[in-house]
């Protein structure tokens, strides 16, 4: 299915909607229990069981939208379905927390393998998007790969460190801003890197 293009906010309310959905479910419901079949779950437990299913339907229109997903979002819905149903059946919310570091490491991981391949992952994602030469998509995959591992052990500090409020208000904003930062912060490497077309018809 050849991919299609899409408006932007839409895009953008596909990927982030599950998560501010999230924020907003759990600020209503953290301090309520429920019980149900006779088992009492925290409203963390069943705002997860919630954003799960959410994820899926959001996943499944940006696929209808598009006619693509790539591997990393596939491989991060799989992840937050694996782990959001354990936290749901085993009544332990340790695993939705632990699920960022996952995927960070599991980044860091692909693209780091990449690397030692001499190759750049990044590129074959955003090469059409974004064209830059090699030694650029190197250094920014490797910038990546060492921010991915990063993100990794903050997610890990907060969560087995600090409370469950934190660690959700570390996870909506404070990780998409340090995304946010750390592309705005590549902006003079892809100046220096990026193709220039030159008209030789002027």
């Amino acid at each position: 299915m050849a991919e299609k293009a899409i408006s932007g906010w839409v895009k953008l309310l596909l990927e982030l909607g599950p998560v501010v959905a999230f924020f907003i479910g759990y600020s209503r419901l953290k301090d309520q229990v429920f019980t149900l079949g006779g088992t009492e779950y925290a409203g963390f437990i069943v705002v997860t069981a919630a954003f799960v299913p959410l994820m899926l339907v959001s996943t499944g229109i940006l696929w209808a939208l598009t006619g693509k997903l790539s591997r990393m979002q596939v491989l991060t819905l799989v992840i937050i379905v694996v782990f959001g149903g354990l936290t749901v059946w085993l009544n332990n919310d340790a695993f939705f927390k632990m699920k960022p570091t996952i995927i960070y490491v599991l980044f860091a991981s692909i693209l780091g393998f990449g690397l030692l391949r001499g190759k750049s992952y990044l590129a074959a994602l955003m090469g059409e998007i974004m064209p830059m030469q090699h030694e650029g998509w190197l250094i920014l995959t490797r910038r990546m790969a060492w921010f991915f591992a990063a993100l990794a052990v903050s997610n890990e500090a907060v969560w087995r460190l600090m409370s469950t409020d934190a660690w959700v208000n570390f996870k909506t904003f404070g990780l998409t801003a340090a995304l946010f930062l750390f592309f705005m912060a590549q902006g003079r490497l892809v100046q220096k890197y990026g193709h220039t077309e030159v008209d030789h018809d002027a």
